[in-house]
């Protein structure tokens, strides 16, 4: 029998409410030593009961006392919440009381981990519930919710049921190997690796999408001195955050801020002005402006209407050595108020005001729509970087035995391969995983979950 543990589930604050959580087998009987229901309390589960909860003779709090039957609570086992007042007196008390009828405080995650170790959830839906906590945005919340509701889970079920088949026909090959039989289709099977190694493929392409979505998609803005790039971060964030100086060179680092447009999370890196110097320090940053490019998903290549002439020399200039491939590129032209209405204008370019805050609305537009982008005819997003590792082992596996099949190896050579694959799926979902895993992934959560 595992212990029963308590926890408080809502932050360690003073609020108006505070949860907090029982589980285990001992959770109902614990709580009853010490609440005391003003009317009739028979505990049915999913009612809330008013009451007392009693510290010797005294009073402690009047609180809502939730009995969740198992296996119908988030544990799987019998789980008891009480929501009391935020008092941190309060709070401190109880859990006391508690640990003194019988329970132990909880670990980080024991509760989630329980509802995994129960079956209530796979472990990937058990990692997207860190996620749904930790989200910082409405794209990254949605990803998570997706996670949570089975939506990578399902995808990996049914790429490994797939696979099931065939596997268990070269496993019988095996036990009848000296009657040299076959019972698994090699051209059948040989088109399913492929289409399965296509179909991870397309996950593990998804892991940067994914990554960006849940940590902020990486936004650069980039180009030559003084056409603007801090005043365009100051505008954007709608503050003071970057220095704003006529000197050109001023900008000798990169500066990072958040920034959410439309329920998506976007990292603005401000860089230093790209130009030939011979100041280290200048040059330093330079060097940061490059690296800047290179980790960019989005790109605000920034000219202003001086430099317009000079556009197709400085982009050659700034982007010279840097690995443009995937990258979204966004040209614009700063300082418009400058123009005339009546000057010509290139079709590419936008044309904005940064000081004025011209124009801003429609690089807005823009950024939206690329990230939109990411999420825009993708079935399934990977975000975790365990299951990413995990999937390309699995990939790597299913290569090897797409080689082993193609040079019509053993069958014993090509099963191997195919449990590898077998195992790496599983790792993802929690069908395989070692105590060291689980509590380094659980190890993560918050202690009331």
């Amino acid at each position: 029998m595992q212990e029963t543990i308590c926890a408080l589930s809502t932050p360690s604050a003073m609020g108006a409410i505070a949860v907090i959580r029982v589980s285990g087998e001992e959770a109902l009987s614990v709580v009853r030593t010490i609440f005391h229901a003003f009317y009739s309390c028979p505990f049915h589960p999913r009612v809330a009961y008013y009451g007392e909860i009693l510290d010797g003779e005294s009073v402690l709090d009047e609180v809502l006392c939730t009995y969740f039957q198992a296996p119908h609570s988030f544990t799987g086992e019998d789980m008891v919440e009480i929501s009391c007042h935020g008092s941190l007196y309060v709070q401190k008390r109880m859990l006391e009381l508690l640990i003194d009828h019988g329970c132990r405080s909880a670990m980080p995650g024991e509760f989630t981990q329980r509802a995994f170790l129960n079956g209530r959830m796979d472990l990937s839906q058990a990692e997207a519930v860190a996620d749904v906590i930790a989200s910082h945005s409405k794209s990254a919340h949605q990803l998570a919710i997706n996670a949570l509701k089975g939506g990578v889970s399902s995808k990996i079920k049914q790429l490994r049921d797939q696979l099931l088949h065939f596997a268990a026909m070269l496993e019988l090959e095996l036990d009848f190997s000296e009657e040299d039989v076959e019972f698994a289709n090699r051209q059948q099977l040989l088109h399913l690796l492929n289409e399965i190694s296509s179909q991870i493929r397309m996950l593990l392409n998804s892991f940067s999408q994914g990554n960006a979505i849940r940590e902020g998609i990486p936004v650069a803005i980039v180009g030559k001195p003084n056409v603007g790039k801090s005043t365009l971060l100051n505008t954007l964030l709608q503050d003071d955050r970057a220095i704003v100086s006529d000197t050109p060179g001023t900008t000798r680092d990169t500066v990072e801020e958040r920034l959410s447009i439309g329920g998506y999370l976007f990292r603005i890196i401000d860089t230093a002005g790209i130009r030939q110097s011979a100041d280290d320090i200048e040059t330093f940053g330079i060097q940061r402006a490059k690296k800047a490019i290179q980790n960019a998903d989005i790109v605000l290549f920034l000219s202003d209407v001086a430099s317009e002439p000079t556009q197709k020399q400085d982009y050659s200039m700034v982007f010279d050595g840097c690995n443009m491939e995937g990258k979204q590129v966004i040209k614009i032209v700063n300082k418009s108020d400058l123009l005339s209405r009546k000057a010509p204008k290139d079709a590419d370019m936008l044309y904005i005001s940064a000081k004025n805050a011209e124009n801003i609305s429609l690089l807005q537009q823009q950024l939206l729509s690329i990230a939109q982008s990411y999420v825009k005819n993708q079935e399934v997003i990977l975000s975790n970087v365990r299951h990413y590792q995990a999937l390309l082992k699995a990939e790597q596996n299913m290569q090897q035995a797409i080689a082993a099949m193609q040079n019509n190896a053993f069958t014993d050579c090509i099963a191997v391969d195919i449990r590898q694959v077998l195992y790496h799926l599983d790792e993802v979902i929690g069908e395989v995983s070692n105590n060291d895993i689980l509590n380094e992934i659980f190890s993560r959560f918050c202690i009331g979950k």
